[in-house]
């Protein structure tokens, strides 16, 4: 093996080789065919193909070797070109690309759809900050379109309450995240239930069996913006199911509703090593049915009472409720094997704050504001696939993997999705 090669002075002269053009195959190859015969050093690459068209970027060592000159490099490559119909621009210079700056950060954006005045202020904003755009490119075109730019110079606390302003301004869904090794670690995902990995209030739908609905519905909607305490209200709502026919379970289990890109951010995620589960305000009677239709590893509700065929108005057992929420995210990752800090936890309501704050990044889907102000992210665009793009998971990688696994969508008896995928 080869000795490492001696880290590149900043006077020794270099040349930065542009290529543009019709797409084709060959080309990068044969670039370095031409280059070859200088005896030159790669010390950067950077190619990105748009809509068929090309721009490869090569910065190399100039010619020393053999007697040829820069002059030769140039004249040979732009005689490569122009025999393929492309164009050629080199430039000379002096060392690597200059450092980046202190403070690395990942910013994906998420738009539905994402318009140029919309990055020009994502774009102007990080400028603001002292930051600078390294590298952009598209993680997704469907179901939005997701963008990620590269940002240095710039720690990542005071770029998100810059872009969270921003993004709150023009409407679109901005994220930002700390870049490093960690980002791909992570390794268990636990969801709330009710308005996230589905898209009822479970109790809402028993409630309407039971012809109290509204009653519900508005003691549900204050308990989620915290202005009620979980169990007291858990308790309060429950008590109202008194009565009802055990075989309501079965014909709420039908009526459940998947939130859109659901099963996708699963199924995803598992092929991916992840370990994915669910805890909920709501009721097991659910989310083990849940757990076995999407194959999560782990799973964490309330407790129905039910004796002799009729729900008894209570709950039995350990209350899950904003506390015990990120007691149990703990408790899967060390069950897991999983540093909590490789951790992701996505909800929506005041009482998933402690388990977002617990976990290594905590995503605020489709919150209620004080949620989304206080977790690590929000994404509020209708899909919730879209997370996938936050751990750098691009779209192109989740349909290549459904492919080689000939992925079949699932028959309508499963629980919907909200489209395909």
């Amino acid at each position: 093996m080869s000795a490492p090669q001696p880290r590149l002075h900043s006077d020794v002269p270099t040349l930065l080789v542009k290529i543009f053009g019709k797409d084709r195959p060959g080309i990068t190859a044969g670039l370095f065919d031409t280059l070859a015969a200088f005896s030159v050093d790669v010390i950067d690459i950077e190619q990105v193909v748009t809509r068929g068209r090309i721009v490869l970027c090569v910065l190399v060592t100039a010619p020393t070797a053999g007697g040829t000159s820069e002059g030769e490099l140039r004249s040979t490559v732009h005689s490569w070109t122009e025999s393929l119909k492309l164009q050629a621009e080199i430039i000379s210079g002096k060392g690597d690309n200059r450092p980046r700056g202190s403070g690395r950060s990942h910013v994906t954006v998420l738009g539905n759809p994402l318009t140029a005045e919309s990055t020009a202020a994502i774009a102007a904003s990080i400028t603001a900050t002292g930051g600078n755009i390294d590298r952009i490119f598209r993680l997704a075109k469907y179901p939005v379109t997701a963008v990620e730019f590269a940002v240095s110079g710039v720690e990542t606390e005071p770029l998100r309450t810059a872009l969270a302003t921003e993004a709150a301004e023009i409407g679109v869904d901005v994220a930002v995240i700390s870049a490093g090794l960690h980002r791909r670690a992570q390794r268990l995902v636990v969801m709330d239930v009710d308005s996230t990995l589905i898209q009822d209030e479970v109790i809402e739908l028993f409630a309407a069996h039971a012809g109290c609905e509204a009653e519900v519905a508005e003691v549900t909607a204050r308990a989620m913006l915290g202005e009620l305490d979980f169990e007291q209200s858990l308790h309060a709502r429950v008590a109202l199911l008194a009565g009802l026919d055990a075989s309501v379970v079965e014909k709420v289990r039908a009526e459940v509703r998947l939130t859109p890109g659901a099963r996708t951010l699963v199924r995803t995620l598992k092929r991916l090593g992840y370990q994915v589960g669910v805890v909920s305000g709501g009721f097991t009677q659910v989310t083990d049915a849940l757990q076995v239709q999407l194959g999560l590893d782990f799973a964490a509700a309330n407790t129905l009472e039910i004796v002799d065929g009729k729900l008894t108005g209570r709950v039995v057992g350990e209350i899950v409720d904003r506390a015990g929420k990120a007691r149990l995210l703990r408790r899967f990752a060390a069950e897991a094997g999983v540093p909590l800090a490789q951790t992701v936890a996505i909800g929506d309501g005041a009482n998933d704050l402690d388990m977002l704050n617990a976990a290594g990044l905590g995503v605020a889907f489709n919150a209620k504001p004080v949620v989304r102000k206080a977790a690590h992210t929000a994404v509020n665009v209708p899909f919730l696939d879209t997370v996938l793009y936050l751990l750098g998971i691009t779209r192109e990688e989740v349909e290549i993997a459904d492919g080689e696994d000939g992925f079949e969508e699932p028959s309508e008896q499963a629980p919907l999705d909200g489209r395909a995928g």
